[in-house]
C-alpha cells in the first residue's frame, strides 16, 4: 500500500532527531523513558490563550488532575463547581473537548501536551480538559480506561463553570489517547454516559495485530517502531486476556456502530497506519459517521510539527475545521 516518499520535510526533522542518537523508547526503562519524554517534548508555552487552569475531579481510582485552556471567547471562573455569574452572558459558551495525551498509556504528562493543547483550543474556539490519566505499568488496564470515562463525565457536569458547553461535547486524543478518547465514545454509549457528539482520533491505537502489513513495512520507524509498540502494549495490559477486551482494543468491539461522529487521522508510514484504517472502515460499515483523513507521506506523530512541516499544518487544520463543524 505505502507507494509515497517520506515527506522532505518530515524527512529533515527525522534526520535531526536521529542525529542526536536518542534511544528507542523499548531500549530503556520506564523510568529512563519518562525523563526522556519530558525532555523532548516539554516546551514553552505556546501559543497564549485566555486562561490556563490546573484543577482535578475526584476519579474512580483517586485524585485525577487535569488542565483546563480557555480561549478568548470563552466566558466562566474556571472553578469546578460555581459558574460564575458576572460573566458576560451575551457570550455563548465554548466548545468542550477532552483530550488524552499519547505515551503508550506509559508516558506523557500535562506539560509535555500543551503546545497541542493549546492549539486545539486556539483554532477551535473550544475549552480544552488535557487529562493527567494514570500511567501504566503502575495502573495497567482498566485505570486509564476508567479515568478517561470519569473525565468525560466530569467535563460533562461542570464545563459551565469553566465556559464550555456541554451540549457540544467531544473527545479527542493522539496514539494511546486515541485509544482512550475511541473507548470513552464506546464507554458513553454502553452505559448510558454523557452525550459526545464528535470524536477526533489521531493515529489512535486500535488493535493490537503486530503482523499488519504496516507493522511490517514500518517495524522500525521512524518516529515509532514495532518493538516500541510491542513494549508499550507489555506495560499496558495485565495478561493476554485483556488484549480481547474492547475498552483495552477498540478493533476488538462487536460493534462500532452508533458511536459519535468520528474523524480518524492516518499516516502512511506508522505501524499504527493499518488499524486506523481498519478502526474507520469499521465505523463507515457499521453506522457511525466517520471522516477518514489519511496522510501517506506522514509518519505517527506529526501533526505535532505544524511549525516544521506543511503536511501537518494542513492535517490539523483539517481536524480543526472538524471540531469546529460538528461541536
Amino acid at each position: 500500500m505505502r507507494a509515497a516518499e517520506l515527506d522532505p520535510e518530515l524527512a529533515a526533522v527525522v534526520d535531526e532527531l536521529e542525529a542526536l542518537g536518542l534511544p528507542e523508547w523499548h531500549d530503556l526503562s520506564v523510568e529512563a523513558a519518562r525523563r526522556l519524554e519530558d525532555e523532548v517534548f516539554s516546551g514553552e508555552p505556546e501559543p497564549t490563550v485566555e486562561s490556563v487552569r490546573d484543577l482535578a475531579f475526584d476519579g474512580p481510582h483517586g485524585e485525577v488532575p487535569v488542565r483546563v485552556y480557555r480561549p478568548a471567547a470563552a466566558t466562566g471562573s474556571g472553578e469546578p463547581a460555581d459558574v460564575d455569574e458576572s460573566a458576560d452572558a451575551d457570550a455563548p459558551p465554548a466548545r468542550t473537548l477532552v483530550y488524552f495525551h499519547g505515551g503508550g498509556w506509559t508516558l506523557g504528562t500535562l506539560d509535555s501536551i500543551d503546545g497541542p493543547c493549546r492549539e486545539l483550543a486556539t483554532r477551535t474556539d473550544s475549552v480544552v480538559v488535557s487529562v493527567d490519566y494514570r500511567l501504566a505499568p503502575e495502573h495497567p488496564f482498566p485505570v486509564p480506561v476508567d479515568e478517561a470515562a470519569a473525565a468525560v463525565e466530569w467535563a460533562a457536569e461542570v464545563a459551565a463553570s469553566f465556559g464550555g458547553d456541554p451540549d457540544r461535547l467531544g473527545v479527542a486524543g493522539t496514539s494511546a489517547g486515541g485509544a482512550l478518547a475511541a473507548v470513552a465514545a464506546l464507554h458513553a454509549r454502553e452505559f448510558d454516559g454523557p452525550d459526545i457528539v464528535g470524536q477526533f482520533l489521531l493515529y489512535p491505537i486500535a488493535g493490537h495485530d503486530f503482523g499488519t502489513d504496516s507493522y511490517r513495512e514500518n517495524a522500525d520507524g521512524p518516529l515509532l517502531t514495532r518493538a516500541d509498540m510491542e513494549w508499550f502494549y507489555e506495560q499496558y495490559l495485565r495478561s493476554p486476556v485483556d488484549a480481547h477486551n474492547p475498552f483495552a482494543v477498540p478493533l476488538r468491539a462487536d460493534d462500532l456502530g452508533g458511536l459519535p461522529p468520528a474523524t480518524v487521522v492516518t499516516a502512511g508510514f506508522d505501524p499504527l497506519r493499518d488499524d486506523g484504517l481498519a478502526l474507520a472502515e469499521r465505523f463507515a460499515e457499521e453506522g457511525t459517521p466517520v471522516e477518514s483523513r489519511h496522510y501517506p507521506a506522514m509518519a505517527h506523530g506529526f501533526c505535532s510539527l505544524t511549525d516544521r512541516v506543511a503536511v501537518a499544518e494542513e492535517a490539523l487544520s483539517a481536524v480543526a475545521d472538524d471540531v469546529r463543524e460538528r461541536l
